[in-house]
């Protein structure tokens, strides 16, 4: 594959993974006050396994939380997608770097506070959600190191 189509693919790739971010992203914001509530509150009672029905989204402390990181999920895949969209092409490097940063810097305080929350299978989703963009990214960066 000519590393114009693996660039190609791999931006691509990330305005989609952009695209479900932001989808979550506002689902989770209006979840609280709409029919995705129970939707909602299986995700948290998933994120706390076992699913017992323990966790729910019932306060208005908890919907204003579901709806500020709702909002932030939202902004993190529009960040994605204007790095992949405005600057990608001219300098993959700088985007790829750009791109990184900003998923550890929701990865990793997100993972933490989540095992401190005794929500382990939430790290094992965001684990999952990272994959989605890391991998594009890793195997462009693959790929133009082997035309180097």
């Amino acid at each position: 594959m000519t590393d114009t189509k693996t660039a190609h693919n791999t931006t691509q790739w990330l305005k989609s993974t952009a695209v479900f971010c932001i989808a979550i992203g506002l689902a989770m914001a209006m979840a609280p006050f709409t029919f995705l509530a129970p939707a909602l509150s299986f995700f948290v009672d998933l994120a706390h396994l076992p699913l017992d029905g323990a966790q729910q989204i019932n306060t208005d402390t908890e919907a204003l939380l579901s709806a500020i990181s709702g909002g932030l999920l939202c902004g993190l895949g529009a960040a994605v997608w204007l790095i992949t969209d405005q600057l990608y092409a001219r300098d993959s490097a700088l985007a790829r770097r750009m791109i990184t940063l900003t998923l550890l810097a929701w990865y990793v305080p997100d993972s933490l506070g989540s095992l401190a929350a005794g929500a382990w299978f939430n790290v094992v989703m965001n684990s999952g959600f990272l994959a989605l963009f890391l991998v594009p990214i890793l195997m462009t960066r693959t790929s133009q190191e082997a035309v180097a």
